[in-house]
């Protein structure tokens, strides 16, 4: 009888053996692969991109040892069989989903490295960035999902207990529906953000009012950082269901307009030959558009509107501020009279010798 167990020992530790060092092997050669790979610039993977995956990829060899016979024959452990073989189910699930997104991760790294948001023409970097961070998101949370619905699933109790609350809660599934139809359609606008994007990362836009730009693109909801550093936070359905101006759309160059109103008698010619001057002194104009124009008469003023260009809309607004002082500046110190009244009082002055007859 001893003998007979001496030899299941030796089978069971021989068994166990082979299984590490064939674990072992793997491990190693997936480790050399990656830092070779990590050493050619063609299949370069950022720094730490092993480190990442180094740990899931010993749980995922844990849970198999966990399953293996030997190991238990060696531990005398035969009648746990039930629980090895549960921490192994449920150990390889964690692994398994902490595996998929460290790879994810680090294919997002590897694919993003190429693309400069920094860039002055940077809509295609955006495009990319937002693409992938909602993406991302979207992966993230329904393998997360996935692997808690596996191991709950792996419960025999809980898997007898689901199937009948799903065969007798019909109405209640239905009532649920209702009230998740909400956040679904938030999930939805997310995803069609991401898809269609009608806006992405770093995009200038006017919402509700506010002049900002797109900080953040979750899921549920779209950060707008505002000019004066305030955070507008606002629902993603609001993206696909109201209108919205968005100034970097199709690219990050912009129009400035500057209006002034001045009186009827203003030498429209040398305000045009002013504005040309101002935008050739200035770094903040791209040398695009100079256009000077007449756009509405009144019967008290002249509008007009000194159109320009510049590279993005941070610089448009300084350019517009820029032009529109020094044209009234110009205006005061060569033509005050030009300068728009609201009123006008004309007095005539008459000869003291007619106002004495």
């Amino acid at each position: 009888m001893e003998s007979f167990y001496d030899n299941v020992s030796k089978e069971s530790l021989i068994y166990l053996g082979i299984t590490l060092f064939c674990l072992v092997f793997v491990y190693w050669a997936i480790s050399i692969l990656l830092k070779r790979l990590g050493k050619n610039p063609k299949y370069l993977l950022p720094d730490g991109s092993f480190k990442k995956l180094a740990l899931p990829l010993i749980l995922i060899f844990v849970s198999v040892i966990l399953r293996i016979n030997a190991l238990r024959n060696v531990l005398s452990l035969e009648e746990s069989e039930y629980w090895f073989k549960k921490s192994s189910t449920l150990l390889f699930i964690f692994a398994m989903t902490w595996l998929v997104i460290a790879l994810l991760k680090i294919v997002k790294q590897v694919i993003l490295r190429n693309y400069d948001v920094g860039e002055t023409d940077n809509l295609k970097a955006r495009k990319i960035y937002t693409q992938f961070t909602i993406l991302e998101r979207i992966i993230i949370f329904v393998v997360i999902l996935l692997a808690l619905g596996l191991a709950l699933m792996s419960f025999q109790e809980i898997r007898e207990l689901g199937i009948s609350i799903f065969a007798s809660a019909g109405v209640a599934g239905i009532i649920i529906g209702f009230s998740a139809q909400k956040l679904i359609g938030t999930i939805l606008a997310g995803i069609q953000i991401a898809i269609a994007q009608p806006i992405k990362l770093d995009d200038v836009v006017i919402v509700e009012g506010e002049w900002g730009r797109i900080e953040e693109i979750t899921l549920t909801y779209v950060v707008v950082a505002i000019w004066d550093k305030r955070r507008l936070i606002v629902p993603t359905p609001y993206f696909i269901e109201k209108p919205f101006q968005n100034w970097t759309k199709t690219s990050s160059a912009i129009l400035g307009t500057v209006f002034l109103y001045v009186d009827y008698n203003v030498p429209f010619d040398k305000l045009r030959e002013e504005l040309t001057q101002i935008l050739n002194n200035t770094k903040l104009w791209d040398g695009e558009v100079n256009v000077l124009q007449v756009t509405e008469s009144k019967p008290n003023y002249v509008e007009v509107r000194a159109l320009m260009s510049a590279k993005d809309s941070p610089t448009a607004w300084d350019l517009r501020v820029h032009v529109r002082e020094k044209l009234i500046v110009y205006l005061q110190e060569n033509y005050p009279e030009s300068i728009a009244r609201t009123t006008r009082l004309t007095i005539e002055h008459k000869d003291e010798n007619q106002n004495g007859s």
